[in-house]
Order: C-alpha cells, then structure tokens, then sequence
C-alpha cells in the first residue's frame, strides 16, 4: 500500500535516527576444551588488568591500611555487581554484534545525544592519565631508592609524559588492537597475581589471612565487630573503592567494545579496528545484526553464552577478587594501621616498607611490578577512551565513515593524537593520586546511569528471546541502589567539606 511504513520507520532500534539493524544468522560458538579455554576467553582479562591497576593496586591499599581490611565487603559487593553488569553488557553485543555505546545511541531522544553524554562522562572518568603519574612514582623510586617529595614533582612530571606517550606508541603496532591488549594483559596478571600470592604465602600471617576472609563480610577482627562504615571513613575514598574495585563505569561498558573485535557473537560479522602499523584496512559495520528465533539459534546463543561465563566468572570476577584482597594484605602487614600513604609516592610505598623487612631487591621487585601495573592500566584506559570515542563517532557520521575511503584507522589514530595532547596538559593539573580519585566517583555515577540504561536497552530494543531473566533485571536495579548511595555520600562529603 502507498505511504506504508518502512521497516527502518517503524523498527524499535531505529528511532533515535541509527540505521536498523540487519537479519543474519548467528554464528556457530566455539566449543573448548582444557586449555583450549584460554583462547576462548580474553576480554575478560583485559578489564581484569585495568582493575587490578586502579582500585586492586592504589585505591584499595590506601583504604586498607587506613582503616583495616573490613572494608573488603565493599569490594566484594562491588565486583559481583560489575560481573553481573558486564555479562549484561555482552549479552548485547552477542545478539547484535554492537558495542553497547551505540546501543545507548539507539534509545530516545537521539543518537546524538548519547553520544555527546557518554563521551562527557568517558572524559571526565579517564581523561586525567593519573596511573601514568602514578607509575611515574614507583619509576622514580626504581631509580632513586627513595620515595618522591614536593621537589621532585617536575621529574615525576617529565616521567609520567614519558610514560603516557610510551602507551601511544604501542597502539600503533601489531594487527588488531584487542589481540594485542589482551596478550599484553595475559602476561601482566599471570605474573602480577602469582607474584602477589607468592608473598602472601612468604610474609602475611595466618592472622590476616583471617582478617581478609571475614573482612569480605565486613567483620573486623581487631575489634570483634562488624563495622561496615568506620566512623572516620573517608567516603569520598571510599566510593572510590566501590566504583574501581572492579573495572569502573566507562571501563566496564567499554568491554562491550572489545568483545566486538574478539568477534564473540554476532560480532562475527561486524569486523574489528586494526593496528596502524602491521595491521590492514578492515571493512567495520557501522551498524549491528540480529537473529531470527529457532531451536537451532537458542542452542548456539548457549553456546556463546558458556564463554562470556567463563570470561566474566572465570577471570573477571575470580581475578579481581584475588587482585584486591592479595595487594591488600600486603599493604596491611607491611604498612601500620591509620597511615596516609596518599601522595606522589602511593604507587611505592609497599616498596619502601618491604625493601627495610625484606632487602632492597625485594622492594625493587616490589616496585618494578607497581610501575608495571600501572603502565598496562593507563595503556588500556587510554585505548578505551579512544575506541569507545572512535565507535561512537564511526556509528553517529556518514561523512566520517566516508573519509579517506572508510579507513576506520584515520578516525581512531586522530582521537588518539587529540587525547594524547591533553594528557601532557593534565598531568600537571593535579597530583596522579587526586586525579584517579576524581575519575573514580565519576565511575560511580556513570554505574548509576548505565545500569538503568543498559536494563532499558536489554529489555526494550533486544527481541524477547534473548532478554535477561527477572533476576538479572533486579541485580541491575540492586546495583544503581549500591552505587548510587556511594555517589550521594561522596558528593554530601565534598559539599560538606
């Protein structure tokens, strides 16, 4: 009939102004066995290694040894809603081989408008490259064997700008840019998680192994008694803690991204961003897939669903639990309880305290593992940055899809200049420790909005026989609660103060 409307006019995903999305198959998952899961899996351990250097590595120790290890529960808590969240988030990009960014450009009022809000939050979360001043400090120490003061703050300046613009350089080589981050974070928490247990074992007591376990429900066993918030807590900390004891905010969403270049679901189909050098042009679809229900796409979705499990459980959630409470044991047996260790030399200061106890080797063991860690976390929170920034302007513009004959490269390697030339800026702006504080209650609040959004998007936009059961729904609804207390009392703190 004449004027009828069109499957782009009327299609759910399309509203907002975003091409709809095109019918396909679902591609077959794989199905491994013993080892072979370690190939399966792999963003998963990406965002494993971005945790384990923001809240596992400097948050969390200076919460720890000021207050005792009871506030475990917070990271406990924390990590097993961001798993929830994260499964969540791949569950999108299985079914429709889209980042999840532009899933939140597909709802009301338009893609545009997402757009600019995500972009907003992305900047003001990870826009400060404070673990690179942060590595700066355990660098300095490597070097000089002393923790850094006031007047070194020109050299640890000079470092860290080194530092960050070493991260750029990396991103420019290799074939697909997630194969190499997740190589890169392989080796990183293998050897950082079972350097940390070897220590644990070598120097922590059976004492506060105990502490630990009952810390995770928040019982202190200095004073016999739960004590879920210390009455001199510092919350705006502590909801730095909360918000980065796992991945944080546009850290986690970004998983969607990554999961997309892996090729996990439907992703398949959508293509990948390659390396400058040593990568080629790759065709990226600009907008996503969905399948047809049948008996035979419900047993695959199992399929793929088996390795996001495996991703998110297996090393996500087990990773970051290990990454928070091995760090922290140390911190508190090596440090006194109610030290500030914030500062230039937070990155360090286990360094120091293990190097008087254990010889200076091991504190310079110490140190090289903190610079490394954080060197790998502002590597992956730079590319992030610049990917999510690039899929969403790649999503949102036919011209820019059309520049220098639709080489994606152009798009993402231009980002990258532009983050790179504020970075030198921002790391004289502030302290690395103060700024990935700020970024850290910018996570929370970014965790309040994207689960609402991200229950909005799963529930509405995705056909009914890939949405998430009742239960999943309320543990998102649980988590905006969670975070969204931590936002208010941070900001009651800041107001206050």
């Amino acid at each position: 009939m004449a004027g009828a409307p069109t499957h782009a006019e009327t299609a759910v995903e399309a509203r907002s102004g975003l091409d709809p999305w095109t019918r396909a198959d679902l591609p077959v998952p794989p199905s491994p066995r013993g080892t072979g899961w370690l190939k399966a899996v792999g963003p998963g351990v990406i965002v494993l290694g971005l945790s384990i250097g923001s809240g596992e590595f400097l948050l969390g120790p200076a919460v720890f040894v000021r207050h005792g290890l009871a506030l475990l529960w917070v990271a406990g808590v924390a990590v097993y809603f961001q798993t929830i969240f994260n499964t969540e988030l791949m569950r999108y990009t299985l079914a429709t081989g889209e980042p999840v960014f532009t899933g939140f450009m597909r709802t009301r009022p338009s893609s545009t408008f997402w757009a600019w809000v995500y972009s907003v939050l992305y900047f003001l979360q990870v826009g400060w490259p404070g673990w690179a001043g942060a590595a700066a400090g355990a660098i300095f120490f490597l070097f000089a064997r002393q923790l850094p003061a006031a007047a070194d703050g020109s050299t640890i300046y000079l470092i860290g700008v080194g530092t960050f613009l070493a991260c750029a350089a990396i991103l420019t080589f290799g074939n697909r840019i997630e194969r190499t981050l997740e190589l890169l974070n392989w080796v990183m928490v293998t050897a950082i998680l079972s350097s940390f247990l070897i220590l644990a074992v070598l120097f922590v007591p059976a004492g506060t192994w105990a502490s630990a376990a009952v810390g995770l429900a928040g019982f202190d066993l200095a004073s016999a008694r739960f004590d879920f918030f210390p009455a001199d807590a510092d919350l705006f900390l502590l909801a730095a803690v909360a918000a980065y004891a796992g991945a944080g905010g546009v850290t986690n969403i970004v998983l969607a991204n990554w999961a997309r270049d892996r090729g996990y679901g439907m992703s398949e189909r959508a293509g990948y961003i390659p390396c400058a050098v040593g990568g080629q042009k790759v065709h990226l679809a600009h907008n996503g897939f969905i399948f047809e229900d049948s008996p035979e796409a419900r047993q695959r979705w199992r399929g793929w669903w088996r390795i996001v499990r495996a991703d998110q459980w297996g090393v996500f959630f087990a990773g970051a639990l290990a990454g928070m409470i091995l760090p922290a044991m140390l911190y508190v047996t090596f440090i006194p309880r109610g030290s500030d260790i914030q500062g230039l030399g937070i990155a360090a200061a286990l360094a120091q305290a293990v190097s008087g106890a254990g010889g200076a080797l091991l504190g310079g063991v110490i140190a090289f593992l903190a610079a490394w860690v954080l060197f790998k976390t502002q590597l992956d929170q730079l590319e992030g940055m610049v990917r999510a920034i690039t899929d969403m302007l790649w999503t949102g513009s036919s011209r820019l899809r059309g520049w220098r004959g639709g080489d994606v490269r152009v798009v993402y390697y231009g980002v990258l200049a532009c983050v790179v030339l504020w970075g030198t800026i921002a790391l004289r702006l502030a302290q690395p420790f103060f700024l990935i504080q700020v970024g850290a209650n910018m996570a929370g609040l970014v965790l309040v909005i994207g689960a609402i959004h991200l229950l909005y998007l799963n529930t509405q936009l995705l056909p009914s026989h890939v949405r998430p059961p009742m239960w999943r729904r309320v543990m998102l609804v649980a988590m905006a609660i969670f975070y969204g207390f931590f936002v208010v009392r941070s900001f009651a703190t800041l107001v206050g103060a």
